[in-house]
Protein backbone atom coordinates (compact mmCIF):
# COMPACT_ATOMS: atom_id res chain seq x y z
CA UNK A 1 0.00 0.00 0.00
CA UNK A 2 1.53 3.40 -0.82
CA UNK A 3 -0.21 7.08 -1.32
CA UNK A 4 0.05 8.21 -4.81
CA UNK A 5 -1.95 10.93 -6.32
CA UNK A 6 -2.48 8.61 -9.75
CA UNK A 7 -3.09 4.57 -9.15
CA UNK A 8 -3.60 3.09 -12.34
CA UNK A 9 -5.53 -0.14 -10.13
CA UNK A 10 -7.48 1.23 -7.42
CA UNK A 11 -7.51 -0.14 -3.64
CA UNK A 12 -8.87 -3.42 -2.75
CA UNK A 13 -12.38 -2.24 -0.94
CA UNK A 14 -13.41 -1.02 -5.08
CA UNK A 15 -12.62 -4.32 -6.40
CA UNK A 16 -15.20 -5.53 -3.71
CA UNK A 17 -17.38 -2.91 -4.25
CA UNK A 18 -17.47 -3.89 -7.80
CA UNK A 19 -18.19 -7.28 -7.13
CA UNK A 20 -21.31 -7.00 -4.65
CA UNK A 21 -22.91 -4.16 -6.39
CA UNK A 22 -22.70 -6.14 -9.87
CA UNK A 23 -25.09 -8.82 -8.70
CA UNK A 24 -28.77 -7.98 -8.38
CA UNK A 25 -29.92 -7.06 -4.53
CA UNK A 26 -26.41 -7.47 -3.41
CA UNK A 27 -26.05 -4.77 -0.43
CA UNK A 28 -22.28 -3.27 0.34
CA UNK A 29 -21.49 -2.43 3.62
CA UNK A 30 -18.19 0.00 3.41
CA UNK A 31 -16.76 0.18 7.24
CA UNK A 32 -14.46 3.17 6.47
CA UNK A 33 -13.87 6.71 7.39
CA UNK A 34 -15.23 9.94 5.62
CA UNK A 35 -12.74 10.13 2.34
CA UNK A 36 -13.48 6.71 1.40
CA UNK A 37 -16.99 7.03 0.47
CA UNK A 38 -16.55 8.08 -2.99
CA UNK A 39 -17.71 4.70 -4.76
CA UNK A 40 -21.22 5.45 -5.23
CA UNK A 41 -20.72 9.12 -7.04
CA UNK A 42 -18.21 6.99 -9.39
CA UNK A 43 -20.42 4.52 -9.97
CA UNK A 44 -23.54 6.79 -10.65
CA UNK A 45 -21.36 9.08 -13.08
CA UNK A 46 -19.61 6.72 -15.21
CA UNK A 47 -22.30 3.55 -15.62
CA UNK A 48 -24.98 6.40 -15.81
CA UNK A 49 -27.31 3.99 -14.54
CA UNK A 50 -30.98 5.14 -12.80
CA UNK A 51 -31.49 2.06 -10.53
CA UNK A 52 -28.77 0.29 -8.98
CA UNK A 53 -28.16 -0.79 -5.51
CA UNK A 54 -26.04 1.95 -3.71
CA UNK A 55 -23.22 1.22 -0.72
CA UNK A 56 -23.59 2.01 2.32
CA UNK A 57 -20.82 3.78 4.26
CA UNK A 58 -20.14 2.53 8.27
CA UNK A 59 -18.17 5.83 9.17
CA UNK A 60 -15.62 5.20 11.37
CA UNK A 61 -15.12 8.55 13.16
CA UNK A 62 -13.86 9.05 16.78
CA UNK A 63 -16.62 8.20 18.79
CA UNK A 64 -16.29 4.81 17.25
CA UNK A 65 -12.36 5.03 17.78
CA UNK A 66 -13.68 5.67 21.44
CA UNK A 67 -16.25 3.24 22.43
CA UNK A 68 -15.77 0.19 19.14
CA UNK A 69 -16.99 -0.64 16.09
CA UNK A 70 -19.34 -3.42 16.77
CA UNK A 71 -22.52 -1.87 17.55
CA UNK A 72 -22.85 0.44 14.73
CA UNK A 73 -21.27 -2.39 12.31
CA UNK A 74 -24.22 -4.63 13.33
CA UNK A 75 -26.83 -1.77 13.61
CA UNK A 76 -25.77 -0.86 10.29
CA UNK A 77 -25.90 -4.29 8.77
CA UNK A 78 -29.39 -5.19 10.12
CA UNK A 79 -31.60 -1.93 9.74
CA UNK A 80 -29.99 -2.52 5.68
CA UNK A 81 -31.68 -5.99 6.24
CA UNK A 82 -34.57 -4.82 7.51
CA UNK A 83 -34.82 -1.82 5.17
CA UNK A 84 -33.78 -3.38 1.61
CA UNK A 85 -33.89 -6.99 2.34
CA UNK A 86 -31.17 -7.97 0.41
CA UNK A 87 -30.19 -11.63 -0.72
CA UNK A 88 -26.88 -11.35 0.56
CA UNK A 89 -24.87 -7.76 2.10
CA UNK A 90 -21.24 -7.88 2.46
CA UNK A 91 -19.39 -6.15 4.17
CA UNK A 92 -15.45 -4.76 3.71
CA UNK A 93 -12.96 -2.75 5.58
CA UNK A 94 -10.61 -0.23 3.78
CA UNK A 95 -7.55 0.63 3.81
CA UNK A 96 -7.04 2.77 6.32
CA UNK A 97 -9.92 1.10 8.73
CA UNK A 98 -8.03 -2.01 8.24
CA UNK A 99 -5.29 -0.38 10.35
CA UNK A 100 -7.82 -1.01 13.40
CA UNK A 101 -7.26 -4.61 13.62
CA UNK A 102 -11.03 -5.24 14.09
CA UNK A 103 -12.71 -8.54 14.53
CA UNK A 104 -15.25 -8.21 11.77
CA UNK A 105 -15.94 -11.46 10.97
CA UNK A 106 -17.26 -12.05 14.85
CA UNK A 107 -19.50 -8.46 13.54
CA UNK A 108 -20.85 -10.97 10.65
CA UNK A 109 -21.53 -13.98 12.88
CA UNK A 110 -23.56 -11.50 15.55
CA UNK A 111 -25.40 -9.79 12.84
CA UNK A 112 -26.13 -12.97 11.17
CA UNK A 113 -28.53 -14.40 14.01
CA UNK A 114 -30.88 -12.01 13.29
CA UNK A 115 -30.87 -11.21 9.52
CA UNK A 116 -33.01 -12.78 7.06
CA UNK A 117 -30.52 -12.00 3.91
CA UNK A 118 -26.92 -13.89 4.01
CA UNK A 119 -23.77 -11.83 5.64
CA UNK A 120 -20.85 -12.32 4.33
CA UNK A 121 -17.27 -10.28 5.20
CA UNK A 122 -15.13 -9.65 1.92
CA UNK A 123 -11.71 -12.49 2.40
CA UNK A 124 -9.79 -10.23 1.07
CA UNK A 125 -6.31 -8.75 2.59
CA UNK A 126 -6.29 -4.76 1.54
CA UNK A 127 -2.37 -4.33 2.75
CA UNK A 128 -1.71 -6.69 -0.05
CA UNK A 129 -3.89 -6.78 -3.14
CA UNK A 130 -5.62 -4.34 -5.69
CA UNK A 131 -9.27 -3.49 -6.53
CA UNK A 132 -8.30 -6.03 -9.37
CA UNK A 133 -7.17 -8.94 -7.72
CA UNK A 134 -10.04 -8.03 -4.75
CA UNK A 135 -12.48 -8.09 -7.64
CA UNK A 136 -11.08 -11.42 -8.51
CA UNK A 137 -11.02 -12.63 -4.60
CA UNK A 138 -14.38 -11.41 -4.03
CA UNK A 139 -16.15 -13.34 -7.02
CA UNK A 140 -14.76 -16.36 -6.12
CA UNK A 141 -15.68 -16.22 -2.53
CA UNK A 142 -19.40 -15.32 -3.41
CA UNK A 143 -19.71 -18.24 -5.86
CA UNK A 144 -18.16 -20.84 -3.22
CA UNK A 145 -20.37 -19.83 -0.68
CA UNK A 146 -23.86 -20.62 -2.57
CA UNK A 147 -22.52 -23.38 -3.90
CA UNK A 148 -21.55 -24.96 -0.79
CA UNK A 149 -25.00 -23.53 0.92
CA UNK A 150 -26.83 -25.00 -2.57
CA UNK A 151 -24.53 -28.70 -1.66
CA UNK A 152 -25.88 -28.63 1.92
CA UNK A 153 -29.26 -28.11 1.58
CA UNK A 154 -29.47 -31.01 -1.56
CA UNK A 155 -30.75 -28.31 -4.28
CA UNK A 156 -27.60 -28.65 -6.30
CA UNK A 157 -28.20 -29.69 -10.04
CA UNK A 158 -27.13 -32.84 -11.27
CA UNK A 159 -26.96 -33.06 -14.89
CA UNK A 160 -25.80 -30.49 -17.43
CA UNK A 161 -27.96 -28.67 -20.00
CA UNK A 162 -29.26 -30.48 -22.72
CA UNK A 163 -27.73 -28.68 -25.44
CA UNK A 164 -24.22 -26.96 -25.45
CA UNK A 165 -24.15 -24.13 -22.67
CA UNK A 166 -21.50 -21.40 -21.36
CA UNK A 167 -21.12 -19.46 -18.19
CA UNK A 168 -18.97 -15.79 -18.78
CA UNK A 169 -17.44 -14.85 -16.25
CA UNK A 170 -15.74 -11.74 -15.08
CA UNK A 171 -18.55 -9.46 -16.48
CA UNK A 172 -18.35 -6.40 -14.01
CA UNK A 173 -19.58 -2.72 -12.85
CA UNK A 174 -17.07 0.13 -14.10
CA UNK A 175 -15.19 -2.36 -16.57
CA UNK A 176 -13.65 -0.90 -19.92
CA UNK A 177 -16.40 -1.32 -22.14
CA UNK A 178 -17.79 -4.43 -20.29
CA UNK A 179 -21.49 -4.27 -21.54
CA UNK A 180 -20.74 -3.97 -24.71
CA UNK A 181 -18.32 -7.03 -24.90
CA UNK A 182 -21.26 -9.11 -22.58
CA UNK A 183 -23.43 -8.23 -25.37
CA UNK A 184 -20.78 -9.25 -28.34
CA UNK A 185 -20.33 -12.44 -26.86
CA UNK A 186 -24.02 -13.14 -25.80
CA UNK A 187 -24.66 -12.78 -30.07
CA UNK A 188 -21.48 -15.01 -31.02
CA UNK A 189 -22.35 -17.79 -28.70
CA UNK A 190 -25.76 -17.62 -29.90
CA UNK A 191 -24.52 -17.52 -33.64
CA UNK A 192 -22.36 -20.97 -32.71
CA UNK A 193 -25.51 -22.84 -31.08
CA UNK A 194 -24.26 -22.39 -27.65
CA UNK A 195 -27.00 -21.69 -24.86
CA UNK A 196 -25.99 -19.22 -22.16
CA UNK A 197 -26.34 -20.53 -19.16
CA UNK A 198 -25.50 -17.48 -16.44
CA UNK A 199 -23.17 -14.40 -16.82
CA UNK A 200 -21.68 -13.24 -13.54
CA UNK A 201 -21.40 -10.71 -11.90
CA UNK A 202 -22.92 -7.88 -13.49
CA UNK A 203 -26.75 -8.38 -13.52
CA UNK A 204 -27.23 -11.74 -12.09
CA UNK A 205 -28.97 -12.96 -8.49
CA UNK A 206 -27.02 -14.87 -6.11
CA UNK A 207 -30.25 -17.16 -5.65
CA UNK A 208 -29.50 -18.40 -9.38
CA UNK A 209 -25.12 -19.25 -8.69
CA UNK A 210 -26.40 -22.51 -7.78
CA UNK A 211 -26.77 -23.69 -11.11
CA UNK A 212 -23.15 -22.79 -12.51
CA UNK A 213 -22.56 -26.27 -12.87
CA UNK A 214 -25.23 -26.97 -14.98
CA UNK A 215 -23.22 -25.24 -18.32
CA UNK A 216 -20.66 -27.31 -20.04
CA UNK A 217 -17.46 -24.96 -19.58
CA UNK A 218 -16.77 -21.58 -19.16
CA UNK A 219 -15.58 -18.50 -20.79
CA UNK A 220 -13.44 -15.79 -18.69
CA UNK A 221 -12.90 -12.89 -21.64
CA UNK A 222 -10.79 -11.15 -19.06
CA UNK A 223 -7.63 -11.84 -17.31
CA UNK A 224 -8.01 -9.79 -14.19
CA UNK A 225 -11.39 -10.66 -13.16
CA UNK A 226 -12.71 -14.80 -12.94
CA UNK A 227 -9.61 -16.62 -13.18
CA UNK A 228 -10.18 -17.97 -9.81
CA UNK A 229 -13.66 -18.78 -9.94
CA UNK A 230 -13.11 -20.61 -13.25
CA UNK A 231 -10.39 -22.18 -11.56
CA UNK A 232 -12.67 -23.24 -8.54
CA UNK A 233 -15.48 -25.00 -10.72
CA UNK A 234 -12.85 -27.09 -12.69
CA UNK A 235 -11.65 -28.21 -9.88
CA UNK A 236 -14.73 -29.01 -7.38
CA UNK A 237 -16.93 -29.27 -10.98
CA UNK A 238 -15.01 -31.12 -13.66
CA UNK A 239 -15.95 -27.81 -15.92
CA UNK A 240 -13.33 -27.08 -18.50
CA UNK A 241 -12.76 -23.03 -19.29
CA UNK A 242 -11.96 -21.23 -21.96
CA UNK A 243 -9.52 -18.19 -20.99
CA UNK A 244 -8.50 -16.63 -24.41
CA UNK A 245 -9.45 -13.16 -24.93
CA UNK A 246 -11.84 -13.12 -28.53
CA UNK A 247 -9.81 -9.80 -29.30
CA UNK A 248 -8.43 -9.44 -32.84
CA UNK A 249 -9.28 -11.46 -35.53
CA UNK A 250 -6.89 -14.16 -34.75
CA UNK A 251 -7.63 -14.74 -31.06
CA UNK A 252 -11.17 -14.78 -31.53
CA UNK A 253 -10.77 -17.53 -34.04
CA UNK A 254 -8.07 -19.20 -31.48
CA UNK A 255 -10.84 -18.74 -28.90
CA UNK A 256 -13.54 -20.05 -30.99
CA UNK A 257 -11.63 -22.98 -31.76
CA UNK A 258 -10.62 -23.31 -28.07
CA UNK A 259 -14.48 -24.15 -27.43
CA UNK A 260 -14.55 -26.23 -30.32
CA UNK A 261 -12.39 -28.59 -28.73
CA UNK A 262 -13.88 -28.46 -25.54
CA UNK A 263 -17.49 -29.75 -27.32
CA UNK A 264 -15.75 -32.40 -28.96
CA UNK A 265 -14.33 -33.23 -26.08
CA UNK A 266 -18.15 -33.44 -24.47
CA UNK A 267 -19.37 -35.37 -27.58
CA UNK A 268 -20.99 -32.79 -29.52
CA UNK A 269 -19.89 -32.70 -33.11
CA UNK A 270 -19.08 -28.89 -33.42
CA UNK A 271 -16.96 -27.38 -36.39
CA UNK A 272 -16.91 -23.68 -36.45
CA UNK A 273 -14.28 -23.18 -39.41
CA UNK A 274 -16.83 -22.05 -42.13
CA UNK A 275 -18.35 -19.84 -39.19
CA UNK A 276 -14.59 -18.27 -38.71
CA UNK A 277 -14.47 -17.52 -42.52
CA UNK A 278 -18.33 -16.47 -42.98
CA UNK A 279 -17.16 -13.50 -39.98
CA UNK A 280 -13.38 -12.71 -40.56
CA UNK A 281 -14.70 -12.21 -44.54
CA UNK A 282 -17.86 -10.71 -44.36
CA UNK A 283 -18.85 -9.09 -40.49
CA UNK A 284 -15.12 -7.83 -39.96
CA UNK A 285 -13.93 -5.70 -41.81
CA UNK A 286 -10.36 -5.86 -39.86
CA UNK A 287 -8.79 -8.39 -42.67
CA UNK A 288 -9.49 -6.18 -45.25
CA UNK A 289 -8.77 -3.28 -44.09
CA UNK A 290 -5.11 -4.58 -43.35
CA UNK A 291 -4.89 -4.95 -46.91
CA UNK A 292 -5.74 -1.76 -48.17
CA UNK A 293 -3.64 1.41 -48.82
CA UNK A 294 -4.81 3.11 -45.40
CA UNK A 295 -3.03 0.64 -43.48
CA UNK A 296 0.04 0.10 -45.53
CA UNK A 297 0.65 4.17 -44.36
CA UNK A 298 0.99 2.72 -40.94
CA UNK A 299 2.93 -0.25 -41.33
CA UNK A 300 7.03 0.02 -39.53
CA UNK A 301 4.96 3.79 -37.78
CA UNK A 302 6.59 3.00 -33.89
CA UNK A 303 4.02 2.51 -30.95
CA UNK A 304 3.56 1.93 -27.57
CA UNK A 305 0.89 0.07 -25.71
CA UNK A 306 0.01 0.31 -22.09
CA UNK A 307 -2.31 -1.23 -19.56
CA UNK A 308 -3.66 -4.13 -17.93
CA UNK A 309 -2.93 -7.55 -19.09
CA UNK A 310 -6.21 -8.15 -20.83
CA UNK A 311 -5.78 -5.40 -23.16
CA UNK A 312 -2.25 -4.47 -23.43
CA UNK A 313 -1.24 -8.05 -24.22
CA UNK A 314 -4.29 -8.50 -26.65
CA UNK A 315 -3.62 -5.12 -28.39
CA UNK A 316 -0.05 -5.65 -28.74
CA UNK A 317 -0.70 -8.58 -30.76
CA UNK A 318 -3.11 -6.73 -33.13
CA UNK A 319 -0.87 -3.74 -33.83
CA UNK A 320 1.90 -5.99 -34.60
CA UNK A 321 0.25 -9.23 -36.08
CA UNK A 322 -2.42 -7.65 -37.69
CA UNK A 323 -1.74 -4.28 -39.06
CA UNK A 324 1.80 -4.60 -39.42
CA UNK A 325 2.81 -1.36 -36.67
CA UNK A 326 6.25 -1.66 -34.80
CA UNK A 327 5.24 -1.78 -31.10
CA UNK A 328 8.61 -0.41 -29.56
CA UNK A 329 7.58 -1.50 -25.99
CA UNK A 330 4.35 -3.22 -24.48
CA UNK A 331 4.00 -2.44 -20.20
CA UNK A 332 1.32 -3.62 -17.87
CA UNK A 333 0.57 -2.61 -14.16
CA UNK A 334 -0.65 -5.63 -12.93
CA UNK A 335 3.19 -6.56 -11.34
CA UNK A 336 1.59 -9.13 -9.61
CA UNK A 337 0.84 -11.38 -12.82
CA UNK A 338 4.05 -10.08 -14.71
CA UNK A 339 5.39 -13.49 -16.35
CA UNK A 340 1.97 -14.09 -18.15
CA UNK A 341 2.27 -10.43 -19.59
CA UNK A 342 5.87 -11.43 -21.06
CA UNK A 343 5.13 -14.77 -22.48
CA UNK A 344 2.20 -12.97 -24.39
CA UNK A 345 4.31 -10.15 -25.73
CA UNK A 346 7.48 -11.02 -25.47
CA UNK A 347 7.47 -12.06 -29.69
CA UNK A 348 5.32 -8.96 -30.32
CA UNK A 349 7.56 -6.31 -29.39
CA UNK A 350 10.91 -4.94 -28.49
CA UNK A 351 10.92 -4.62 -24.89
CA UNK A 352 8.31 -5.16 -21.79
CA UNK A 353 7.96 -2.47 -19.44
CA UNK A 354 5.70 -3.62 -16.12
CA UNK A 355 5.56 -1.23 -14.02
CA UNK A 356 2.46 0.90 -11.84
CA UNK A 357 4.76 4.21 -11.43
CA UNK A 358 3.09 6.65 -13.75
CA UNK A 359 6.59 8.46 -14.27
CA UNK A 360 8.13 5.67 -15.18
CA UNK A 361 5.72 5.17 -18.00
CA UNK A 362 5.74 8.77 -18.93
CA UNK A 363 9.61 8.81 -19.05
CA UNK A 364 9.27 5.58 -21.58
CA UNK A 365 6.77 7.57 -23.83
CA UNK A 366 9.23 10.22 -24.18
CA UNK A 367 12.64 8.08 -24.62
CA UNK A 368 11.34 6.07 -27.70
CA UNK A 369 8.76 9.14 -28.84
CA UNK A 370 6.57 6.49 -30.83
CA UNK A 371 3.85 8.07 -33.33
CA UNK A 372 1.16 6.71 -31.47
CA UNK A 373 0.37 5.88 -27.79
CA UNK A 374 -2.32 3.26 -26.74
CA UNK A 375 -2.86 3.38 -23.19
CA UNK A 376 -4.88 4.38 -20.07
CA UNK A 377 -6.04 7.76 -19.36
CA UNK A 378 -2.91 8.88 -17.87
CA UNK A 379 -1.12 8.28 -20.91
CA UNK A 380 -3.77 10.11 -22.83
CA UNK A 381 -2.28 12.94 -20.39
CA UNK A 382 1.42 12.14 -21.01
CA UNK A 383 0.32 12.14 -24.69
CA UNK A 384 -1.16 15.45 -24.59
CA UNK A 385 2.09 17.03 -22.98
CA UNK A 386 4.42 15.28 -25.97
CA UNK A 387 1.73 15.84 -28.84
CA UNK A 388 1.62 12.24 -29.37
CA UNK A 389 -1.79 10.74 -30.35
CA UNK A 390 -3.16 8.66 -27.62
CA UNK A 391 -5.98 5.79 -27.86
CA UNK A 392 -7.48 4.75 -24.83
CA UNK A 393 -7.40 0.87 -24.60
CA UNK A 394 -7.63 -0.30 -20.79
CA UNK A 395 -8.93 1.11 -17.55
CA UNK A 396 -8.64 3.24 -15.44
CA UNK A 397 -10.83 5.67 -17.68
CA UNK A 398 -12.43 8.61 -18.16
CA UNK A 399 -16.09 9.19 -18.54
CA UNK A 400 -15.52 9.96 -22.25
CA UNK A 401 -14.80 5.74 -22.37
CA UNK A 402 -18.17 4.60 -21.41
CA UNK A 403 -19.74 5.46 -24.54
CA UNK A 404 -23.46 5.77 -24.94
CA UNK A 405 -23.56 4.07 -28.50
CA UNK A 406 -22.04 0.57 -29.09
CA UNK A 407 -18.87 -0.30 -28.90
CA UNK A 408 -17.32 -3.72 -27.95
CA UNK A 409 -13.92 -4.66 -28.02
CA UNK A 410 -14.43 -8.29 -28.33
CA UNK A 411 -15.55 -10.48 -31.06
CA UNK A 412 -15.99 -10.08 -34.98
CA UNK A 413 -17.64 -6.18 -34.49
CA UNK A 414 -14.96 -5.70 -31.58
CA UNK A 415 -12.34 -6.10 -34.23
CA UNK A 416 -13.85 -3.14 -36.41
CA UNK A 417 -14.20 -0.87 -33.44
CA UNK A 418 -10.16 -1.74 -32.77
CA UNK A 419 -9.57 -1.09 -36.62
CA UNK A 420 -11.10 2.43 -35.94
CA UNK A 421 -9.37 2.98 -32.83
CA UNK A 422 -6.03 2.22 -34.19
CA UNK A 423 -6.19 4.35 -37.22
CA UNK A 424 -7.40 7.58 -36.23
CA UNK A 425 -5.40 7.59 -33.03
CA UNK A 426 -2.18 7.98 -35.39
CA UNK A 427 -1.65 11.60 -36.87
CA UNK A 428 -1.96 10.96 -40.90
CA UNK A 429 -0.56 13.06 -43.55
CA UNK A 430 0.68 16.37 -42.81
CA UNK A 431 -2.34 17.50 -41.08
CA UNK A 432 -0.15 19.43 -38.45
CA UNK A 433 2.22 20.81 -41.10
CA UNK A 434 -0.95 21.97 -43.13
CA UNK A 435 -2.29 23.90 -40.50
CA UNK A 436 0.91 25.71 -39.91
CA UNK A 437 1.25 26.90 -42.98
CA UNK A 438 -3.25 27.55 -43.38
CA UNK A 439 -3.48 28.29 -40.05
CA UNK A 440 -6.08 26.85 -37.71
CA UNK A 441 -3.74 26.41 -34.35
CA UNK A 442 -5.27 28.52 -31.40
CA UNK A 443 -1.64 29.08 -30.16
CA UNK A 444 2.45 28.02 -31.20
CA UNK A 445 2.92 28.34 -27.19
CA UNK A 446 5.42 25.29 -26.32
CA UNK A 447 5.06 22.90 -23.61
CA UNK A 448 8.40 24.02 -21.17
CA UNK A 449 8.16 20.40 -18.49
CA UNK A 450 9.04 17.59 -19.48
CA UNK A 451 7.54 14.12 -18.13
CA UNK A 452 10.04 13.68 -15.43
CA UNK A 453 9.46 16.25 -12.01
CA UNK A 454 13.07 16.56 -12.25
CA UNK A 455 13.25 18.78 -15.09
CA UNK A 456 14.81 22.29 -14.70
CA UNK A 457 15.53 23.38 -17.55
CA UNK A 458 13.94 26.61 -18.41
CA UNK A 459 13.64 28.52 -22.57
CA UNK A 460 14.83 32.26 -22.96
CA UNK A 461 12.22 33.78 -25.08
CA UNK A 462 14.65 34.15 -28.51
CA UNK A 463 14.85 30.39 -27.90
CA UNK A 464 11.16 29.66 -27.65
CA UNK A 465 10.90 32.53 -30.44
CA UNK A 466 12.98 30.13 -32.88
CA UNK A 467 11.70 26.77 -31.38
CA UNK A 468 8.17 28.17 -32.49
CA UNK A 469 9.18 28.16 -35.84
CA UNK A 470 9.65 24.73 -36.30
CA UNK A 471 6.73 22.91 -37.75
CA UNK A 472 4.30 21.62 -35.55
CA UNK A 473 4.57 17.83 -36.19
CA UNK A 474 8.70 17.56 -34.93
CA UNK A 475 8.65 20.71 -32.93
CA UNK A 476 7.71 18.23 -30.00
CA UNK A 477 11.27 16.05 -30.78
CA UNK A 478 13.39 19.22 -31.45
CA UNK A 479 12.35 20.29 -28.42
CA UNK A 480 13.16 17.06 -26.00
CA UNK A 481 16.65 16.80 -28.41
CA UNK A 482 17.45 20.13 -27.12
CA UNK A 483 16.77 19.23 -23.55
CA UNK A 484 18.80 16.16 -24.06
CA UNK A 485 21.39 18.24 -25.63
CA UNK A 486 21.46 20.61 -22.97
CA UNK A 487 20.83 18.85 -19.46
CA UNK A 488 23.84 16.12 -21.03
CA UNK A 489 26.04 19.57 -20.68
CA UNK A 490 25.27 20.87 -17.70
CA UNK A 491 23.14 23.90 -19.57
CA UNK A 492 20.23 25.14 -17.46
CA UNK A 493 18.80 27.84 -19.57
CA UNK A 494 18.28 27.06 -23.29
CA UNK A 495 18.88 30.15 -25.72
CA UNK A 496 18.83 30.11 -29.52
CA UNK A 497 22.89 29.36 -29.02
CA UNK A 498 22.20 26.51 -27.29
CA UNK A 499 19.29 25.44 -29.64
CA UNK A 500 21.36 26.14 -32.74
CA UNK A 501 24.23 23.86 -31.14
CA UNK A 502 22.06 20.86 -30.31
CA UNK A 503 21.08 21.14 -33.95
CA UNK A 504 24.57 20.74 -34.94
CA UNK A 505 25.60 17.96 -33.12
CA UNK A 506 22.75 15.78 -34.45
CA UNK A 507 23.89 17.06 -38.45
CA UNK A 508 20.54 18.79 -38.82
Amino acid sequence: MKLAYWMYAGPAHIGTLRIASSFQNVHGIMHAPLGDDYFNVMRSMLERERNFTPVTTSIVDRHVLARGSQEKVVDNITRKDAEEHPDLIVLTPTCTSSILQEDLENFVSRASLTTQSDVILADVNHYRVNELQAADRTLDQIVQYYLDKAAKEGTLPQAKTAMPSVNIIGITTLGFHNQHDCRELRKLMADMGIQINAVIPDGASVTELCKLPQAWFNLVPYREIGGMTARYLEKNFDMPYVDITPMGVVETARCIRAIQGILNQRGHDANYEKFIEEQTTHVSQAAWFSRSIDCQNLTGKKAVVFGDNTHAAALTKVLAREMGIHVVWAGTYCKYDADWFKEQVQDFCDEVLITDDHGAVGDAIARVEPSAIFGTQMERHVGKRLNIPCGVIAAPIHIQNFPIGYRPYLGYEGTNQLVDLIYNSFTLGMEDHLLEIFGGHDTKEVIHKGISAESDLAWTEDGLAELNKIPGFVRGKVKRNTEKFARDRGISQINVEVLYAAKESVGA
